[in-house]
């Protein structure tokens, strides 16, 4: 009877210390982060690394604040991903808006724009040259477009928010079609308790 006991001891131990596998919303990238130097909202040059020093991650998003439409849509989105978080998850949690439009992204614009959103989001710009080379890295596709609208020129460019981990990898890349605020919620909460 004792033998039958400590076997069903040892069977409950092991199914409690199993984790259950995450099946991860996003697509899983897992490749390395570009660590890009650029210019924060206030004015301050910044790495990519000094938003992951405290093990947390970073949603990155490239776009520009006279998008009509998919910047402002993506960015509530991430807003709605923090307000899924707790208060000790979202401490961890880093959203950068880089920009790709720099001729008329200023940090000032940007600090007026981005924590409009959600107060500890951050904007980044930088000269085209700079922001060429972290689009490139990132696979970022961007061009202006010759059309002129009420707000100016427009900006085609990626829609994709990456998912960064404190090893300086693109975990998970978010598409239009995959940016569920709950869903990218629970990812982030995997990782952050992993």
């Amino acid at each position: 009877m004792r033998s039958l006991l400590a076997v069903w001891i040892v069977l409950a131990l092991l199914v409690s210390s199993c984790k259950k596998e995450h099946k991860f919303y996003g697509y899983l990238y897992d490749k390395p982060a570009y660590d890009f130097e650029l210019t924060s909202q206030d004015g301050n040059r910044v790495r990519l690394s000094q938003f992951l020093k405290d093990g947390g991650v970073v949603l990155l998003f490239f776009g520009y604040t006279h998008c009509p439409d998919v910047c402002p849509t993506a960015l509530s989105t991430m807003a709605k991903v923090m307000k899924n978080l707790s208060e000790k998850e979202r401490e961890k949690v880093k959203v950068l808006f880089v920009s790709v439009d720099p001729e008329r992204d200023t940090p000032a614009v940007l600090k007026n724009y981005v924590p409009f959103f959600y107060p500890t989001f951050v904007g980044l710009t930088g000269t085209p040259d700079e922001i060429a080379k972290v689009a490139k890295e990132y696979n970022v596709y961007y061009r202006k477009v010759k059309e002129e609208t009420a707000a100016g020129y427009l900006v085609d460019h990626t829609a994709t928010i990456y998912l960064i981990t404190p090893d300086m990898k693109i975990k998970l890349l978010y598409t239009t079609n995959r940016q569920d605020p709950q869903k990218i919620a629970e990812d982030i909460r995997y990782l952050l308790s992993s």
